[in-house]
């Protein structure tokens, strides 16, 4: 079973990788054009993080039962 922070790292370190594929001149065109596509719309570390912190919050609140799907780190709290 995948926990928060293990989800929300994996999250923040497949947007560095495709920064770094997308940057990468030794690749092809169509590696970093797709790349590049993929990242218009995939959630940012500030994202990922913020929606961990909403759930987190959530959570916490009466009658609320949530599990967090992301996490406010990326470590182990």
């Amino acid at each position: 079973m995948t926990l928060p922070h293990e989800r929300t790292r994996a999250v923040v370190q497949t947007y560095d990788f495709l920064v770094e594929l997308s940057l990468d001149a030794s690749l092809p065109h169509s590696i970093r054009h797709d790349a590049l596509f993929l990242l218009r719309h995939y959630p940012s570390q500030a994202d990922v993080l913020q929606a961990g912190e909403n759930e987190e919050k959530l959570a916490k609140m009466p009658l609320m039962h949530i599990d967090p799907i992301f996490s406010s780190s990326t470590k182990w709290k």
